[in-house]
Order: structure tokens, then sequence, then C-alpha cells
């Protein structure tokens, strides 16, 4: 059984999954729809869940800095009741400020170009994002 990370936005979806023992996460790919398409998103996701065994979603959770729940992290959590009705798996909602940004920073001291940093900042924010909830169990 594994975990998987998510980070939610109009229209894409960045996926992480971790390994068997909850240790490690890795990205794992990037789903796109049309803009607040969720359902869509839903069913993209559903043979990712199925196939990899997934027992528990860490879910991004776009606070504002100042720690309230804006637009955006309403749109979050009607997505985590989605998720949890849709799949019967346990949705945490996991705090992602900073995590797009922290994924970008990376991106560029590794040198990618810009058109890559495109395509897999979605990615790295939900590796981000699982990969923090990961850390923090441990403690």
């Amino acid at each position: 059984m594994k975990y998987l990370g998510l980070d939610l936005g109009t229209r894409t979806l960045g996926v992480a999954i971790s390994d068997i023992t909850k240790t490690i996460a890795t990205t794992y790919t990037t789903l796109h729809f049309s803009d607040n398409d969720y359902e869509s998103a839903l069913k993209q996701l559903e043979p990712i869940i199925e196939t990899e065994n997934i027992e528990k979603i860490i879910l991004g959770f776009p606070k504002n800095m100042n720690n309230s729940v804006g637009p955006r992290a309403e749109t979050t959590l009607s997505f985590k009741r989605l998720l949890e009705l849709k799949f019967d798996i346990e949705v945490i909602m996991q705090d992602e400020r900073l995590s797009t940004k922290e994924a970008s920073s990376y991106m560029i001291k590794a040198d990618m170009s810009r058109k890559k940093r495109k395509k897999k900042i979605d990615s790295l924010a939900a590796n981000i994002i699982l990969q923090t909830y990961l850390d923090k169990r441990k403690d």
C-alpha cells in the first residue's frame, strides 16, 4: 500500500507517489483537464489509485500566508470531498504554502529550461507536499 500526493490547480493535478515503506515520495505525473473540470481529473486519477494500490491521499492545502482559507483553499476542500466520495480513501490536507515556489527554485538551481519547468512544476510540487507529510510522520 502506498500514499498519493496531489497538488490541485485550475487545469492541472500534480501527482506524486510514495514507496511501499512510505518513506520516499517520487514524482509520478501531471494530469490535465479543462478549467475546473474536477470530474475529469477524478476519472484520470482512478486507474492510478487502483494500479498503485493507494491507501491514503495527501492533498495540498493552499492556505493564505496569514493562515486564512481563501477561494483556492475552499475549492481544494470541495475536491477533497469529491475524492473521499469517489474512492472511499482517507484524504489528509497538507499545508502547501510555498511548495510551488520551492519546486520552481529546485528546477532553476538544476538549470532546467523554462519550458521543462512548466511541464514538471505540478508533479514536483505534489512530491514536496507528499514528502513533507511523510517526514512529519517520522517525528
